[in-house]
């Protein structure tokens, strides 16, 4: 716990996403209980991956959608009105067109880069970004692979978020250099 801390008090974090794989809600619901109360208590949003059923129970600030899990509408019936609902559109200007004009409070796009996180299903090109932040009012996030040695096309082509993991966790002087440094680089651009 004190290095997810050390990395919430290190910059602005907009949210801290809990992605669980292939566990029982009994575990999902653990690490919510363990990870939402001092992630909550640094204003920042704690979203759930995959379930909105969870995310609401729990007490969660919202749930992000893939394509495979619930569709918004449901997602958005699950966690209420107020919540936070996330929808993957991966390389897609039609998939974030109608997550955006479904009322969806934020559209993801990629993988920009390889990762390790997941099997990226595509790969989005930085240009999806620009186009989307010419056209639409919705905020974008950027995923997949993004470190502080490569975020800086995305923020400039017009990222409103990025959505990093290893890009934290696994950063050499720890997550919260990582945290410290992707913040500077925001700043610069």
């Amino acid at each position: 716990m004190p290095f997810l801390e050390q990395a919430l008090d290190a910059g602005d974090v907009a949210a801290l996403q809990l992605r669980l794989k292939g566990v029982d809600d009994a575990a999902i619901n653990r690490a919510i209980d363990m990870l939402r109360p001092p992630t909550q208590r640094r204003d920042v949003a704690f979203i759930l991956n995959d379930r909105p059923d969870l995310a609401f129970e729990g007490g969660c600030d919202g749930v992000h959608v893939g394509q495979g899990d619930a569709p918004y509408a449901q997602a958005r019936k699950a966690v209420g009105p107020e919540a936070i609902v996330g929808v993957t559109c991966h390389d897609s200007r039609h998939l974030a067109m109608d997550a955006a004009e479904a009322g969806a409070d934020y559209v993801a796009f990629g993988a920009f880069f390889p990762t390790t996180t997941k099997d990226a299903a595509t790969t989005a090109d930085i240009e999806l970004l620009r186009w989307w932040a010419e056209m639409m009012t919705v905020p974008c996030v950027a995923i997949g692979g993004i470190t502080v040695d490569n975020c800086r096309p995305l923020i400039e082509a017009g990222a409103d978020f990025l959505a990093v993991s290893s890009g934290v966790w696994n950063h050499p002087d720890g997550p919260a250099a990582a945290v410290r440094r992707f913040n500077e680089i925001i700043a610069e651009v």
